[in-house]
């Protein structure tokens, strides 16, 4: 009996500044009959993501080789017990159609009823955790208190805005990469000021939007947002650094460091980085925190999905390049 045959992308060379549809190849690959253990996925739902930049330099994904990346998709054939025909999983094997996965590798998805499915890449997945873990155990947000998100569109920044609202945040202010994205972030996210960060400093834009300083900010750029941000921190503020997409396309001439980095010291304020990867414990109380209010509607996910397997690359060089509003996704 022949074996099922699945579509696969492959990196076949390495960006030099940005990266291109060149630099990578869909290749069709026969799928393998399964040993004990194993389980045959048809993959439905891929995330594309920023850090995905960063695993494009040497030392990250191998050349012609399989790709990672979160996915979700149904067991179609299984020779694991814990994995059986029919239930939908989340696993790392993004990148093709198919994918075969064990157990230890493969985690049941929890049945959510009256939510999404995508939303377990969205404001359950990935981003919305680290958003999550940025707020409640790195910076510790509280009522009241002024939240500045930079990256503000994407889906970290997008969940952000969601989970400080319900969390009690007193203001909440963006930044984001065009005057329509802001716009959609005050007008259907709940923040209550947005700015494009093109439009001038960003230390000038934080003084108008927040005349009384911020408590806390959540970084995904890096550079002149992280210079900015602590120019406008108040005494004993907190920054959470979750990403620098400013630095993604040349991570050999990053931007240069804060020239204010010293306040850091002079307004007692507190730095520390984060990856979402320490933090998978969390991922229960984001699912107590967010699910009831992703079934009443309170919440929706915000995302950008994008149809079909051939699109893929498409959709990771148009998330690079901000073509996306909350999270960016294929649906295969």
């Amino acid at each position: 009996m022949s074996r099922p045959t699945a579509r696969a992308v492959h990196l076949v060379s390495r960006p030099t500044g940005a990266a291109s549809a060149e630099n990578f190849a869909f290749v069709d690959v026969s799928v393998p009959a399964l040993a004990t253990g194993e389980a045959l996925v048809e993959n439905l739902y891929q995330s594309v993501d920023p850090y995905m930049r960063e695993e494009m330099d040497e030392g990250g994904w191998a050349l012609h080789a399989p790709l990672e990346g979160r996915t979700l998709g149904r067991v179609v054939e299984s020779r694991a017990d814990t994995l059986p025909v029919g239930a939908l999983v989340f696993h790392r094997q993004a990148w093709r159609t198919h994918s075969v996965v064990t157990a230890d590798r493969a985690q049941p998805l929890p049945d959510l009823a009256g939510v999404p499915l995508s939303a377990h890449l969205s404001v359950l997945g990935g981003t919305g955790l680290s958003a999550w873990v940025a707020l409640t155990r790195i910076a510790r947000l509280q009522p009241g208190e002024t939240l500045f998100v930079s990256a503000a569109a994407g889906g970290v920044g997008t969940a952000a805005g969601r989970i400080a609202r319900l969390l009690g945040a007193g203001r909440i202010i963006g930044s984001t990469g065009s005057a329509a994205k802001a716009a959609h972030l005050t007008g259907h996210l709940g923040f209550d000021a947005a700015f494009d960060h093109h439009d001038g400093p960003i230390a000038d834009r934080l003084r108008e939007a927040a005349p009384d300083g911020l408590h806390v900010y959540l970084d995904n750029v890096g550079g002149e947002h992280l210079e900015g941000a602590i120019s406008a921190m108040r005494e004993h503020g907190r920054i959470a650094w979750c990403g620098a997409v400013a630095q993604y396309d040349r991570p050999q001439d990053p931007p240069a460091a804060p020239r204010n980095l010293y306040d850091v010291v002079g307004k007692s304020l507190r730095l520390e980085g984060f990856l979402v990867r320490d933090h998978l414990d969390a991922r229960a109380e984001l699912y107590d925190f967010l699910v009831p209010h992703l079934r009443s509607g309170a919440v929706v996910p915000d995302e950008t999905v994008v149809d079909g397997f051939e699109h893929v690359v498409d959709a990771f060089l148009g998330m690079l390049r901000g073509a996306n509003t909350g999270k960016m996704i294929v649906r295969l």
